[in-house]
């Protein structure tokens, strides 16, 4: 990523000034936004290696994988729960712990478990304990962060020692795909019930069929994870003996802690502020992977300055988003307008390409802000709250660039920073939303369908920060379309009707970013890892 300093003029130079100087940045750190070369997998291992040492953004909350709806806690369950269905390094659904997936009728998927599958004390994977896994989800008290998936279900149940029946209150086209992603996890009942709220704790941990074992959690300290042997998918064994993670949350300190070798790997989910350092560093490689992530402005107010339309198009037609990803993103995030964008296009390209390319582009155009901002009126008038991830300089430096372009269009925004151990908690607890209008995001769907980027907004949905509610009823008959065709064109009027109220903004699409040592490679490079087995393929250069 080198080459000519992109030029920045006028507003829009002022403006980043402004909140990079804050950051200790400033437009000498830019590098231009180019084509990116990103890859799904690393060079194949030569060894295996006694031991390696991973880092994590942040401890996990726990492993309960109806819970696991992050990245910490889904890189490391990858390697230990399976699920029904496998998503592959190149977006593709496999086989997994269930050998077929029929659906003799649109409102029933027929999943045949596979054979001599074990757990890792020894006993058999029956039937009971995928039903049970799975209808974990529909307790309420238990509350799943998957629930999206579940709406549409119905029962669950064993109807053989090695088949399970989900029955649909209606056609659902994003079930079946959601079984290879953490929302198909499998554990072992047994022990679910033995352990009762201790399950996925660092007392208790999980028993799943998976590549890797839990092996002992230090809470505060590192979570270690142990291969099996007798793991019963052999293309996919785990090549070395151990995984250590650790649980380094400050960027400065995880970036000197794997350029001095003290830890091997790490993936992360925004560039830290040395990734320059990491880049150039000579005992190890950055690889850049394909993603279905973006990052994005998530409303979570209907009231107030940013509870009106006008303001929320006013800051999004301000920023600059191509020279975001230059500056704060350091060049390895592409400007993106849409929440589904051409890396979740699996099916009818063509008719997607063409409404992407009807929305509006997200370029910077000041004049247009501020007569948006005039026609709200008195509505503009009052304090914007926005929340900031602790200990990530990508989130403050984007936080202090929309204050900035916001005081250019005459809008109070005021940055509150929350502890990135507390940060997670904004998804899924209404009360750690209170006073916060918006907050910064990451955010995918996790299947190539753009229809799984929209399900979020689903009326009285967990995500549904804001009670949107225009796009509800497209989003279930789309949900219910079988017909390829027929659902794209139901998405695009979603895509249409998104783009315009802007509850959601998006700015930037988001690669993959890993890191390895030159002791290790062979971890996967793309997405999927936070759901395919990355780690078995982990060994020694």
């Amino acid at each position: 990523m080198t080459g000519r300093r992109p030029i920045l003029t006028g507003a829009l130079a002022l403006l980043l000034t402004a909140a990079l100087t804050a950051c200790g940045g400033g437009p000498g750190d830019l590098r231009p936004a180019v084509a990116l070369d990103l890859k799904t997998t690393t060079p194949k291992a030569t060894k295996p290696l006694d031991s390696i040492t991973w880092n994590l953004p942040y401890e996990p909350q726990g492993l309960d994988p109806i819970k696991s709806f992050n990245y910490a806690e889904n890189t490391v369950l990858a390697n230990l729960c399976d699920s029904l269905l496998r998503l592959t390094p190149d977006f593709e659904i496999k086989p997994g712990l269930a050998t077929k997936a029929e659906n003799p009728s649109p409102k029933k998927w027929v999943y045949t478990i596979r054979e001599n599958v074990k757990f890792w004390d020894g006993t058999p994977l029956t039937a009971e304990d995928v039903a049970a896994s799975l209808s974990r989800h529909l307790d309420p008290k238990l509350g799943t962060w998957w629930g999206d998936y579940y709406q549409n279900v119905s029962a669950i149940k064993a109807t053989g020692p090695l088949q399970v029946t989900v029955t649909l209150k209606q056609p659902d086209a994003l079930f079946n795909q959601a079984m290879a992603t953490g929302a198909g996890a499998v554990e072992q009942k047994a022990q679910m019930k033995r352990a009762g709220e201790d399950f996925g704790t660092p007392k208790q941990g999980v028993m799943c069929t998976g590549p890797f074992k839990f092996t002992r959690w230090r809470s505060g300290d590192s979570l270690t994870i142990t291969r099996n042997d007798d793991y019963w998918d052999r293309a996919h064994r785990a090549l070395s003996k151990k995984l250590t993670f650790r649980f380094i949350a400050d960027e400065t300190t995880a970036v000197n802690a794997l350029r001095s070798g003290e830890v091997d790997g790490q993936y992360f989910y925004l560039p830290p502020a040395a990734l320059g350092q990491l880049q150039n560093s000579p005992t190890g490689t950055v690889t850049l992977g394909r993603s279905l992530a973006y990052w994005a402005l998530l409303g979570a107010t209907k009231s107030g300055p940013y509870g009106n339309v006008k303001v929320r198009q006013a800051l999004s037609a301000a920023l600059d988003r191509g020279a975001l990803g230059s500056a704060v993103f350091q060049g390895t995030a592409p400007a993106e307008h849409a929440l589904a964008g051409p890396p979740s296009w699996g099916y009818e390209k063509e008719t997607f390409r063409k409404t992407y390319e009807s929305l509006p582009h997200g370029k910077a155009d000041l004049d247009k802000a501020k007569a948006l901002v005039k026609e709200a009126g008195p509505a503009a008038k009052g304090k914007i709250t926005i929340g900031v991830q602790g200990s990530s300089a990508v989130h403050e430096q984007t936080g202090n660039l929309i204050k900035a372009t916001g005081k250019q269009l005459g809008l109070d925004i005021e940055i509150r920073v929350i502890p990135v151990e507390q940060y997670g908690n904004l998804y899924s607890d209404a009360k750690s939303r209170r006073g916060i209008d918006a907050f910064l995001s990451t955010w995918y769907g996790n299947v190539p369908d753009p229809l799984d980027a929209y399900t979020v907004f689903l009326a009285g949905g967990r995500t549904n920060f804001s009670g949107f509610d225009k796009v509800d009823k497209d989003v279930q008959k789309a949900r219910a379309a079988s017909d390829p065709a027929e659902r794209a064109q139901i998405i695009t009027r979603i895509e249409r009707a998104v783009a315009e109220d802007v509850t959601w903004m998006p700015m930037n699409n988001l690669p993959v970013i890993l890191y390895m040592s030159d002791r290790v490679t062979g971890a996967v490079a793309s997405f999927p890892y936070l759901y395919y087995p990355w780690a078995t393929g982990l060994g020694g250069r």
